[in-house]
């Protein structure tokens, strides 16, 4: 069983609609083994995303009052609620959107491929 496990996992395609109806429909908690990294940080660029990020983990108030501010300053903000550095209250269980199942988006500009699958297989999962 162990090693159809693998086979399994390695055979999936990452970001398909059967990784997301899998995931929701075994309840993935993801959160349970990954935390954000430095390579995470590193590949965070979008300002729109990275305030989006702030107001998850440090509420709205936080995010409208550093909007204004850069990509990298947000970042650390983020990192300090993260780690419950220079006075930030810790935050120990948040994923971002891209890792939970089901998937969801920061912005509404599409184009994000595994949300777009996600769409195309929510019916089969979600009563409405």
């Amino acid at each position: 069983m162990r090693v159809l496990s693998i086979v399994m996992a390695e055979t999936l395609e990452a970001g398909s609609a059967v990784i997301d109806a899998l995931g929701n429909h075994l309840n993935v908690d993801i959160g349970a083994c990954w935390q954000p990294d430095d390579a995470f940080f590193d590949l965070l660029r979008d300002k729109e995303i990275a305030n989006s990020m702030l107001a998850e983990v440090g509420g709205k108030h936080v995010a409208d009052g550093n909007v204004a501010e850069k990509v990298k300053t947000q970042k650390k903000i983020i990192r300090d609620f993260l780690s419950g550095d220079n006075g930030r209250r810790l935050v120990e269980t948040w994923l971002p959107r891209w890792m939970k199942f089901p998937v969801e988006s920061y912005t509404d500009r599409g184009g994000f491929r595994t949300a777009d699958q996600w769409a195309r297989v929510r019916s089969l999962f979600v009563c409405e």
